[in-house]
């Protein structure tokens, strides 16, 4: 909480300098773009294709990313020639170096509009985001404000198309993302597959006893088995394997490291979570298993639409809520309830139970022979 306050009477310290309200006209084409968010991993690696478009758009431009610190190793190489800043809203330290990198002609809000006092504070000329952030202050500041598309689309394709013009960028290919140098780890044997466990929220999780007939399944095939899941999560192999029959590399690798080992794994199993998105960029074949989530919304999309993914759901009505980062939209199927027994909470992840091992094996075979179908499986 002292650190959040401290970060905001900097913000207001700033906003109360006469710089921040006369502005002089941005430059064109701009100098300085910072794209400003504090978002999770899957979101923040979704924006690879707005990037990805400014970049083909201003070949001389500073383009600088607010990045969690966490999440900085896998922009240490610069990819599309970006540099990722560290940003906690928490910590003044990380706003006065943007402050310094600063000022910015543009700077693009891609999710939350509480930024835009920021941006402003930042020095930005010019604030472009999405209108209908709730409430109603957070758009004020905003110097162009559009609109969620009306029809289904992927997240990183709509930030991209709505918020700055132009022709959208060509689609992703692994060699676009340059990879800094991890750490050494024990690598396991090839061929082998990765089976991502964990995720956000219980209700995200898959039957344990099918994430163990799976890998069952797998070994029978010669692949080494490959647990993952994150620091925090680790319990959830002793609930699969218990004996510890496959490899478990849960918690034991930095994001840096899981890149390097997606990046030579066969195939990848995992619920829809940020390593999901990681894979796209590793190149990896991967099975992404939909529970509250919207496979539109989180899926391939048109960017990504030659990687090699498999988006499996399946259909329950209480996948109902139309809401994602505050706006709403009639297309947006998703569930953003809680786990637990109280009112407005869900209990038991109904949506992730529905999809059968029979379906996540149908799709790797399709994956393995090289033929996906990227479509929505439900």
């Amino acid at each position: 909480m002292a650190g959040r306050l401290a970060s905001r009477l900097w913000t207001l310290t700033q906003l109360l300098k006469p710089s921040s309200w006369f502005r002089p006209a941005p430059h064109s084409p701009p100098r300085r773009i910072l794209v400003l968010h504090h978002l999770l991993l899957g979101d923040t690696l979704m924006l690879t294709p707005l990037l990805a478009k400014l970049r083909a758009q201003y070949a001389d431009t500073e383009i600088c990313l607010a990045c969690p610190s966490a999440f900085l190793s896998l922009y240490a190489a610069q990819p599309f020639g970006v540099i990722a800043v560290p940003f906690d809203p928490r910590k003044v330290s990380t706003l006065k170096k943007l402050s310094q990198r600063g000022p910015w002609d543009l700077c693009i809000i891609p999710a939350e509009n509480r930024y835009t006092p920021l941006a402003r504070a930042l020095g930005a000329q010019r604030i472009v985001g999405f209108a209908g952030d709730r409430p109603g202050w957070k758009n004020l500041l905003l110097d162009e404000a559009a609109g969620f598309p009306a029809a289904p689309a992927c997240f990183g394709d709509f930030v991209a198309s709505e918020l700055i013009p132009g022709t959208p960028p060509r689609h992703f290919s692994p060699e676009d993302w340059p990879w800094a140098q991890a750490e050494s780890f024990s690598r396991p044997r090839q061929p082998y597959v990765v089976l991502h466990l964990g995720a956000s929220s219980p209700l995200k999780y898959w039957p344990t006893a099918r994430w163990m007939a799976l890998a069952e399944w797998f070994s029978i095939q010669g692949f080494e088995i490959v647990w993952s899941a994150g620091a925090k999560e680790t319990g959830l192999v002793d609930q699969v394997d218990a004996e510890r029959r496959f490899t478990d590399l849960a918690g034991k690798l930095d994001l840096l490291q899981l890149a390097t080992l997606l990046a030579d794994a066969a195939l990848m199993v995992c619920p829809d979570t940020g390593v999901a998105h990681l894979g796209r960029l590793t190149g990896t074949p991967t099975i992404a298993l939909f529970g509250p989530g919207s496979p539109a919304i989180c899926g391939a999309g048109d960017y990504w639409r030659n990687s090699p993914f498999v988006a499996l759901s399946a259909e329950v009505s209480c996948r109902d809520q139309t809401t994602t980062f505050r706006r709403n939209a009639a297309w947006i199927r998703r569930c953003a309830r809680s786990h637990g027994d109280g009112a407005g909470q869900c209990a038991r992840p109904l949506c992730m139970e529905g999809i059968p091992l029979q379906a996540v094996q149908a799709a790797a075979r399709s994956l393995l022979a090289g033929q996906p179908d990227t479509r929505v499986q439900g």
